[in-house]
Order: structure tokens, then sequence, then C-alpha cells
């Protein structure tokens, strides 16, 4: 890709989820094509059969691992998604990826063996995990959050934000090829805190109670999550909120040339849109 994106289309899987969505918009915003890769519209990770037609004809693709990036088979399903990628002539991939996972890394290095010219984005904590997923259930319902986050500071970052990065780096011709680029949001805030900007933005009463991680493990076997997924599910929280990620990242900066957008903001406007009213 070049610096001119018009007539650049862009796969985008995961499109109607929590970044998908937003690298849309801001792929859209940039004057790029971009053609839709979801279950809906017959993309299936786990089906080899429907990746060709998704692919044939574009120019660059984000691809984004449904579930978590460090989940059994990600890695080889990345590898294998970003190889149809390349034989199909689509060589500019970006990769969402999660900051401090261990087993992201595989993932990771299954893009870099494809041959692609690869832009990983490591990503922080989303702010929109509390306003969209199955976190702003227990808030709007009961009021308060059970997570096994502990007192762990976090830096929340704004999912458009993410959607940005990956546009300005597809747009940058080979700037970023080759490159990881590390984003987080502005401040650090424990998920206590967190909860209690949400609550002052909603001016309701909600709350946060830590949990350990095997303990949130069992609460989602509880409700129906398979055995495999929990176990990774598990794993992946007690790297991630250990402490590992108390830091601030520097890839919206850089990327953008602009702070990143504070998780003040993001809860004022998902509470004016009502995302936690009961």
């Amino acid at each position: 890709m070049t610096q001119n994106t018009r007539n650049t289309t862009v796969v985008v899987t995961g499109a109607s989820g929590r970044t998908g969505s937003r690298v849309a918009r801001s792929a859209q915003a940039a004057g790029l094509t971009v053609r839709a890769a979801s279950r809906a519209q017959g993309f299936d990770w786990q089906d080899r059969s429907t990746w060709a037609r998704a692919l044939r004809g574009a120019d660059a693709a984000y691809l984004v691992y449904p579930s978590d990036i460090g989940a059994p088979g990600a890695a080889e399903a990345v590898g294998a998604v970003a190889r149809e990628a390349v034989g199909a002539g689509v060589r500019r991939l970006v990769l969402l990826s999660s900051r401090g996972q261990d087993r992201a890394r595989d993932a990771e290095e299954a893009l870099g063996a494809s041959g692609a010219d690869w832009t990983v984005v490591r990503a922080a904590w989303f702010a929109q995990n509390f306003s969209e997923g199955p976190l702003v259930e227990e808030l709007r319902l009961s009021g308060e959050l059970v997570f096994p986050a502990g007192e762990v500071r976090e830096p929340f970052v704004d999912v458009r934000d993410i959607g940005d990065v990956v546009v300005a780096a597809l747009a940058a011709g080979d700037r970023y090829v080759g490159e990881t680029i590390t984003v987080s949001g502005p401040r650090l805030l424990t998920f206590g805190e967190a909860v209690a900007e949400i609550a002052k933005a909603t001016g309701r009463e909600l709350s946060y109670r830590a949990v350990s991680p095997e303990q949130y493990g069992e609460n989602l076997l509880g409700f129906g999550v398979p055995a495999e997924e929990v176990q990774a599910l598990v794993e992946a929280f007690t790297q991630l909120l250990d402490g590992r990620n108390a830091h601030l990242s520097d890839g919206v900066q850089q990327v953008l040339g602009r702070e990143p957008r504070d998780f003040t903001g993001f809860a004022r406007e998902a509470a004016a849109a009502e995302t936690w009213k009961s």
C-alpha cells in the first residue's frame, strides 16, 4: 500500500465487534473501501473455505482473532489466514494483539512467518470492555462488577484510538511494516476507580468486588462458558492483571501525534447513551 488510499480495499475481520467496527469507521473516514469480514458476512476463522472470498482482490486486512489472541488455536488460525492472504496478494496485514500476554506472542510470530508486510498493534485493556460485552450487564443489572483485577492499575485504551492507529499504520506506506505499536490510555486507574468514574457519570451507585481468577473462572463455568475457553481466560487474566501492565505506552502519540482519549470522556459519552441504565 502507498499513502494514496484511493481505491484501497481493506478487509476488516470482526467488523461488528469492539475494535473491528471502529477500524471500519476510521477506514471509511480516511477514504478506504471497507470489506466487512465477520460471520454475518460469511467469514469464519474456523472455516478455511470462507477465507478466499473475503480476501480476493483486497489490498490489506485487519486481523482480530475472536475470543482471545492467546486462546488455544489462535496462533495456528492467525498464521493460516495470513498465509492465505499473502497467497491471494493481500500482503499488508495488521494484527491486534494484547499487551503483556505471553501466549499472544505465538500469534504474532505466526503472522511474521507468513511472509506478510505486517504490523502488530498491542493494546491495553479496552475502556469499552465496561460498556460492550459481558461486563456491562453486571453493572447495568446488579450495579456491581465482580472481576479478578484486585487493586492493579491499568491504562484503559479507548477502542476508537485503536481504530485510528490501525488505519494510520495502513495508510503510511511502509513506515510501520515490521513494527509493533503498543497503545494505552493516558493514565492508570484501578478497576474500582474506573467503576467509580462510571458511577459518577451515570449518577448511579455502582461498586467493584475483586475475586481470584479461579473464582471468576468458576463463575464463567456457571454461565455456560466452555471449560477450555475458561481455562485460557483464567490464565490470561492471571498474567494481564498481575501488575505487569501498570504503565503507559506511547503508541497513540507516536502514530497519531496526539494524546489518547481519556477514560472520563469515554464514561461520560457512554453514560449519555444510557449504556448502564438499569
